[in-house]
């Protein structure tokens, strides 16, 4: 029991100490929009009841990746976030701009007929 009392008590002393910066302000940001992509991908699978990976789950990946590298890069200096946070926002935009050639496929498809 001293070992749980001792570790909550450096959490409580975390929390005590904790201050609120713009750049921690913009980390959450990046933080709250990342994990919520997994809520809009749920949603979208249960409703159309097949696994579905909608747009809205790729343009909050990249701004997400975006928030949390400026967060790092700028706000903490911190090589670990910025690698662990440079490879999604890629593998986002990769996947955006192969969505946007299809939707330009289409287009140029349904103009010809």
């Amino acid at each position: 029991m001293d070992f749980l009392t001792h570790e909550l008590s450096h959490v409580f002393e975390a929390l005590r100490r904790f201050e609120l910066t713009p750049w921690k302000v913009v980390g959450l940001l990046g933080s709250i929009m990342f994990t919520s992509r997994w809520f809009v991908q749920l949603y979208y699978t249960r409703k159309l009841k097949r696994v579905v990976m909608p747009l809205s789950f790729w343009w909050l990946s990249v701004i997400g990746s975006a928030l949390l590298l400026s967060y790092f890069i700028f706000g903490k200096n911190d090589s670990v976030g910025i690698l662990s946070n440079f490879f999604p926002a890629f593998v986002s935009i990769y996947n955006l701009v192969v969505h946007m050639r299809e939707v330009r496929r289409r287009e140029l498809v349904e103009s010809e007929v």
